[in-house]
C-alpha cells in the first residue's frame, strides 16, 4: 500500500528507472494521474504533460461506464455495457464528454496541444487502473498519433486488467495488485480526487522546474 500519490509516483518512477534520460514522453491522465505522473516524469527528466481521456459514464449510472473517450476522439466501447444502448443515447454522453475534454484541456493545458508523439516512447501514467476505459481509449490515442513504443505505468491495479492492457501495448509496469481488487483507492492509505487547480498546480510546478534549469545552464 502507498502513503498517497506521490510515495505511488516516486516508487514507479524508480520502477521506471531505465528510462531516465532516454528522452521519453511521460503523459499522465487527469486528474489522479497528473500528481503520479509528475513525480515520474521529475525523476526521468522526461518530457511531461497530460492527455485529457474521459470515461463515457451510462445514462442511468454515470459512475458505470461504458467506455471513454480520449481528446482526438479515439473511443473505446465495452460491449457488455453498451448492448442495451441506443445510437442516440450514446452520442448523448459522447458530445457532453467532448466538451468537457475541451474545457479539460484549455485549464490544464492553456489549450496548447500535446507533444509530437510520432515515433516516440510514451509512458502513459495514472494513479490507478480500475475498469480501463479511459486507459485503453488513450492508448488508441497514442497509437494514432504514430508512437514508436507504449509504456503503461501505474502503482495499482487488478490483475485481469493488466494481462488486457500487455495485449495493446509494448510494457507494462503495476507495482501493487490487491488479491481483492475493485477501486484505486485501495492502494492508497490517503486517497482523494484531485481538482482540476490540484492537477493544473502540478503543469506549473513542472514548467517553473523546466525554466529555473534552462537559467541555471544559460
Amino acid at each position: 500500500m502507498f502513503i498517497d500519490r506521490k510515495d505511488g509516483g516516486q516508487k514507479l518512477a524508480q520502477a521506471l528507472e531505465k528510462y531516465k534520460d532516454e528522452n521519453v514522453i511521460v503523459l499522465g491522465i487527469p486528474r489522479g494521474g497528473a500528481e503520479t505522473a509528475y513525480y515520474v516524469a521529475k525523476h526521468l527528466n522526461s518530457e511531461f504533460s497530460l492527455l485529457v481521456s474521459r470515461k463515457l459514464g451510462h445514462p442511468d449510472n454515470p459512475e458505470y461506464a461504458f467506455g471513454a473517450i480520449a481528446e482526438d476522439g479515439s473511443t473505446y466501447l465495452n460491449p457488455e455495457a453498451t448492448y442495451q444502448l441506443t445510437p442516440n443515447e450514446m452520442d448523448r454522453v459522447i458530445e457532453e464528454q467532448k466538451r468537457e475534454i475541451q474545457r479539460r484541456i484549455q485549464k490544464l493545458r492553456k489549450g496548447e496541444a500535446l507533444p509530437e508523439l510520432k515515433g516516440k516512447t510514451v509512458i502513459l501514467v495514472d494513479d490507478g487502473i480500475a475498469t480501463g476505459a479511459t486507459l485503453f481509449a488513450s492508448i488508441t490515442m497514442c497509437k494514432n498519433k504514430g508512437a514508436g513504443k507504449i509504456i503503461v505505468a501505474a502503482p495499482v491495479s487488478g490483475r485481469e486488467i493488466e494481462q488486457e492492457i500487455k495485449q495493446k501495448v509494448d510494457e507494462v509496469i503495476i507495482l501493487e495488485q490487491p488479491r481483492f481488487y475493485h477501486a484505486v483507492s485501495q492502494g492508497y492509505e490517503s486517497f482523494f480526487n484531485l481538482s482540476d487547480d490540484a492537477a493544473l498546480g502540478f503543469m506549473k510546478k513542472w514548467e517553473q522546474e523546466k525554466k529555473l534549469i534552462k537559467e541555471k545552464v544559460h
